[in-house]
């Protein structure tokens, strides 16, 4: 499932969301047009066995990692699904909370893959995590909304409406099985970091529930 548009416009344009987008785009130029690519990967993403929690300097990685992608599908993938639904978080959010989320949601799942392979060597890069932080938040405060989705069916291909918890909830399982299913896997194989995805979404889940949970005391 592919998500194309939602059925609630946001009241303001998303110039944070913008902005994220715009500089997640100019640091995959930065790394496309590094002299050593490799190089510029090795220093910016998160390799956990490199990380010391006594030298702050290893500790960077955790935020840089984020603005890092893998390719071209890698980012456009992220960056659309920040579009779809990062706008009506950042309506609903202050600008700075809505940031605070992402950052706070992109470092908690880099956090958790990193604890989940300690020793890995392989670099973890990508939005995924902090982009998930946004999905949750959506997940709590939009429960009425609908999603105009790609939805793909062995070879046909249709768009339908489909409730926003009913989809992201789909997306969540979907996280919880694939992390069940790449547990095995060697910690210096790579892939798609679920874990990374997984705690992401929690952090946004929590946002959004302390939101919601200040706005009714304020009411």
């Amino acid at each position: 499932m592919f998500p194309i548009s939602d059925s609630i416009p946001a009241r303001r344009f998303p110039f944070f969301t913008l902005f994220v987008i715009l500089l997640t785009a100019y640091v995959f130029a930065q790394e496309l047009l590094a002299p050593n690519q490799i190089t510029f990967i090795n220093v910016n993403a998160l390799i956990p066995s490199k990380i010391n929690f006594s030298e702050y300097i290893t500790l960077l990685p955790f935020i840089t990692a984020i603005f890092l992608h893998a390719g071209f599908l890698h980012i456009l993938s992220n960056m659309w699904f920040l579009w779809v639904f990062g706008d009506n978080v950042e309506d609903r959010l202050s600008p700075i909370i809505f940031l605070l989320l992402y950052m706070t949601a992109g470092i908690a799942g880099n956090l958790a893959q990193y604890f989940l392979m300690p020793d890995s060597s392989i670099p973890m890069l990508g939005a995924s995590g902090a982009v998930a932080g946004i999905l949750g938040c959506y997940y709590i405060l939009f429960p009425h909304s609908k999603i105009r989705t790609l939805v793909f069916i062995f070879f046909f291909v249709t768009i339908i409406d489909i409730s926003a918890p009913v989809m992201l909830g789909y997306w969540f399982i979907l996280q919880l099985v694939s992390v069940a299913g790449s547990l095995p896997a060697s910690a210096n194989q790579g892939g798609v970091a679920f874990t990374a995805h997984i705690a992401g979404f929690i952090v946004g889940l929590i946002f959004g529930v302390l939101f919601k949970r200040k706005n009714s005391l304020l009411a």
